[in-house]
């Protein structure tokens, strides 16, 4: 965790910077914003780089030359435009780490991110610049000030710039670390992908433009991969077990051995970082300046949603067992591998529902154009196509977004790049991130999806999961949380400057929209014939996907669960394997299958570290905040402008905790979680009248 305040390493985001594409008009020279525009080498991105940092110094300097009163603008105001230099380094730096189109731009990526992160690491133990912000008074007619200004204190202090100039070196020395062993962590993710050999009796059950997208070799021999596309099909439909127990182990193993070793690395680094700055266990360092408070309170938010959620979980394995069992005499029990077959098979017998028969309305295009169209209308937004924007890959689609609430029409609020299929050598995730932080008046926001869905490819209509249309709901949450909450005062202030486990409600929030019929309707056509997604299709999916809500829940808590466990112990202590079976038998009714190691490939464990259970509670904040809006008008009712008032545009610039508390009128609770978990939509035939 290189300068926490910054969010430099743990929030750069999933960027990048491939070769620019030929026919793309001519660019400046220079570009303050956009290394891919202009740095097309490895040694000019690290041209571009040293002026970022060099202009980030300079900022710096200015701040510690003043002479007479601290003030506001003449000291925050220069710490601002610091921060805002290294955020903007940092964003590109991690942008040709994960998604260049070269090994040797991603290692010159990687180098770069750690580089920034030092520059980070040594700022946030800068005594001079710590003195100077803290003589800074109070301001007390500018709220958004005044808290930017004491979390920036707060964060200092969590950083050890107090500490005596020893171990402020070792800090350092500490910081520069982690940075380096995470993004070691995660570059062996995106070059561990892994091959599964299938004949075509093994595809049963896959779908046929799945098959026909994998071409066999002159013996026969279907060639697989770990990337998504292809993992998920096999896990939902394969009909063969020993396929699907393959791909299980090797999706879950992958970055295994190596990643072991860099994992066990970065515990032993971040305890020796906590301990240093006063803290038992990292742990207790990671929430200290979160919502949560503390590691004791994330176990105690941990045992209340597994309470709530224990008993519905196992009634929910124990029907689904019971009905493997009538489908297959003598099976025993359902293993990891065999889920999600399993509850496939059950959703269509108990709901008559077929996740496949709902792919053909899902074509990738119209998916995202019915995103665009739902969150323009949500947010008071619009969406117009940059057809000639340079980006760092032809898949890259590009939009301006501008403000078309009243009062406000026709204001750009700022850019957004969407990288949505996978690719050699690209980060194999999910996820938003920040391109360019906002300043009002000086500086647009800009940010990206980088994610790895099917499509992209001539011929290929790229039919999603109604899963992945969740995700892709999800995803473009944090992507508006970002633009609409970065038009504040100060860079550091924006959307994904948040207490770190808040940062993910309003993107769970917006994955509840997918349930709506007329919002669905609005872009779910078959890609063929063009018939609208029919209701009685909807009402099945919906019941079918309320099932097994306490047994995701169970999954959410184990993940949470394992993820503090590692970082609250002496790392000697953690065995990885032998802890995610502990807690696998506790947490999940399923059987564990041997020779899987899921640690290795468990990405959150860097970024997040301890705190996977931001998921757990925002998905309690998220419902909460779902359940205020008028089920039969989601979009057009006042909710919605009221959402974007009070939770999103705020950004940073207040605590979370008041973020809830403004929009709720009162804190979070549990009862929509309760709500949702137990859910049982209409039966489809109620709904046709």
């Amino acid at each position: 965790m290189a300068m926490r305040f910054a969010k430099v390493v743990t929030l750069f985001a999933s960027l990048a910077l491939p070769a620019v594409v030929a026919a793309q008009p001519a660019q400046p020279a220079t570009d303050p914003l956009h290394a891919w525009v202009v740095a097309k080498t490895p040694e000019a991105l690290q041209a571009w780089m040293n002026a970022r940092l060099a202009a980030s110094q300079a900022d710096v300097n200015k701040l510690l030359a003043v002479s007479g009163p601290r003030t506001v603008e003449n000291t925050l105001r220069p710490f601002d435009d610091a921060q805002n230099e290294l955020a903007i380094a940092g964003n590109n730096a991690f942008l040709v780490y994960s998604l260049a189109d070269t090994a040797t731009l991603r290692d010159k990526g990687q180098a770069l991110a750690a580089q920034v992160s030092e520059a980070a690491t040594v700022l946030s133990l800068n005594r001079q610049v710590y003195d100077a912000l803290q003589a800074i008074p109070l301001p007390t007619n500018d709220p958004a000030t005044r808290h930017y200004l004491q979390r920036t204190l707060l964060e200092y202090r969590l950083s050890g710039v107090d500490k005596d100039t020893e171990t402020r070196a070792k800090i350092r020395a500490l910081q520069d670390q982690i940075t380096k062993i995470s993004l070691t962590f995660g570059r062996n993710i995106a070059d561990g992908t892994l091959k599964i050999s299938a004949t075509r009796d093994e595809l049963a059950g896959l779908p046929a433009d799945y098959i026909a997208l994998h071409k066999p070799d002159a013996k026969g021999v279907y060639t697989l991969t770990t990337d998504q596309p292809d993992v998920f099909p096999v896990l939902n439909f394969g009909t063969d077990a020993d396929l699907r127990r393959r791909m299980w182990v090797s999706y879950s193993s992958r970055a295994y051995p190596q990643n072991y070793k860099v994992l066990h690395d970065l515990l032993d680094v971040r305890q020796q970082l906590a301990t240093t700055l006063g803290y038992k266990h990292y742990a207790d360092l990671a929430t200290a300046d979160q919502m949560i408070g503390s590691a004791a309170n994330v176990e105690k938010l941990l045992n209340s949603v597994d309470e709530a959620s224990h008993a519905t979980a196992h009634r929910e394995y124990d029907d689904l067992l019971a009905f493997a069992q009538s489908r297959q005499p003598g099976l025993k029990e359902i293993t990891e591998s065999d889920a999600r077959y399993w509850i496939e098979q059950y959703r269509r017998a108990k709901f008559n529902f077929n996740a496949q028969d709902v792919r053909p309305y899902f074509a990738y295009d119209e998916v995202q154009a019915g995103i665009l169209k739902t969150a323009a209308r949500l947010f008071h937004v619009s969406f117009k196509a940059v057809p000639d924007a340079v980006v760092w890959d032809p898949s890259v689609s590009t939009y301006d977004v501008y403000d078309a609430a009243s009062g406000d029409a026709g204001k750009k609020l700022g850019r957004i790049y969407l990288d949505m299929h996978p690719r050699d050598g690209k980060d194999k995730w999910f996820s938003s991130s920040p391109v360019v932080p906002g300043i009002r008046g000086r500086q647009l926001p800009e940010g990206m999806l980088v994610c790895n869905f099917a499509g992209g490819k001539a011929g290929d209509p790229g039919l999603m999961e109604y899963s992945d249309v969740v995700t892709f709901f999800h995803e473009f949450g944090h992507l508006m949380h970002h633009i609409l909450g970065s038009q504040g005062e100060w860079s550091g202030e924006g959307g994904f400057n948040v207490e770190g486990d808040f940062v993910e409600a309003p993107s769970q929030m917006l994955e509840e929209m997918f349930h709506s019929p007329a919002i669905l309707q609005s872009f779910a056509k078959n890609y063929k014939t063009g018939e609208v997604l029919p209701l009685s299709l909807i009402n099945k999916m919906n019941a079918a996907s309320a099932y097994d809500r306490g047994q995701w829940l169970q999954s959410q808590v184990m993940y949470s669960t394992y993820s503090l466990q590692i970082y609250n112990q002496n790392p000697a202590d953690v065995h990885f394997d032998e802890l995610w079976q502990k807690d696998s038998e506790h947490f999940m009714p399923t059987t564990p299958v041997p020779g899987t190691h899921f640690a290795a490939s468990f990405t959150h464990l860097t970024g997040y570290a301890s705190n996977y259970y931001t998921y757990v509670l925002d998905k309690v904040i998220a419902l909460d905040f779902f359940a205020q809006f008028d089920p039969h008008n989601l979009l057009d009712g006042p909710t919605a402008m009221r959402y974007r008032r009070t939770v999103l545009e705020p950004g940073a610039s207040e605590p979370a905790t008041e973020l809830v508390r403004n929009f709720l009128g009162r804190p979070q609770n549990m009862e929509a979680l309760k709500v949702w978990m137990d859910q049982e939509f209409q039966h489809p035939a109620a709904e046709q009248k």
